[in-house]
């Protein structure tokens, strides 16, 4: 991070509507707050596997019924809230589960190794096909849609879609993974704020005003003027 700045990191995964909101407000406040945002994509399903041991069953919320119907209603809430237009219904849980982000996640990790510059509005778009237009974002040819709204060139999107299955990025995309695991995530979003030489985790998008306060930043509420 550049002198007086405090760099804060965000893990997350599309495949979290959470991780979306966490991203929105983030991304607002890059500007206003002394901070520099990295954005690391990385794996849930990853940090999912690897908690499980130790959590005795990290189970994705969605999976207790009460805690589903809960869900349901405070993403609602927190979407009108935060201003960003995640649309969520009962069958979306089933959907989310029977989805596998690893390909998208790849695809914006090699995004990432390659022009981090578009790492904002690609991610966005990947979170705005999955969670506000309802489509499937696991196959090729969606995540080529995706792209191109992004407003990336197909030269570079195939290039990219090459990537996804290298080594490189697969690695990259572990290891991002185990730092988030490593800083103790235990889901996403998980946002590590380095401040006087010490990592400081917050889970959750809900978390982001105790991470201005933790940093000495003052804050304005979900969406800063």
């Amino acid at each position: 991070a550049e002198m007086g700045r405090t760099l804060v990191e965000l893990f997350y995964d599309v495949v979290s509507p959470y991780s979306w909101l966490g991203f929105e407000v983030l991304c607002r406040y890059q500007h206003i707050w002394n901070i520099d945002l990295r954005l690391r994509p990385a794996f849930l399903g990853g940090i999912m596997q690897a908690t499980e041991l130790f959590l005795k069953g990290n189970k994705p919320p969605a999976m207790l019924p009460k805690r589903g119907e809960y869900m349901l209603k405070d993403i609602k809430r927190m979407a009108k809230y935060y201003q960003v237009p995640v649309k969520i219904s009962e069958g979306d849980f089933q959907r989310i589960i029977g989805t596998s982000t690893l390909g998208a996640m790849r695809f914006i990790t090699a995004m990432d190794m390659t022009q981090p510059e578009y790492l904002e509005p690609l991610s966005r778009e990947f979170w705005i096909r999955f969670w506000s237009q309802n489509e499937d974002i696991s196959q090729s040819e969606n995540m080529l849609a995706v792209a191109r709204q992004a407003g990336l060139s197909s030269e570079l999107t195939q290039k990219l879609l090459e990537m996804i299955s290298s080594p490189a990025v697969k690695n990259r995309l572990r290891e991002t993974t185990e730092e988030a695991i490593k800083y103790g995530a235990f889901g996403m979003p998980a946002v590590v704020a380095h401040f006087h030489g010490e990592p400081h985790l917050f889970f959750g998008s809900d978390r982001l005003e105790l991470l201005g306060s933790v940093i000495g930043e003052k804050w304005l509420g979900p969406v800063p003027s």
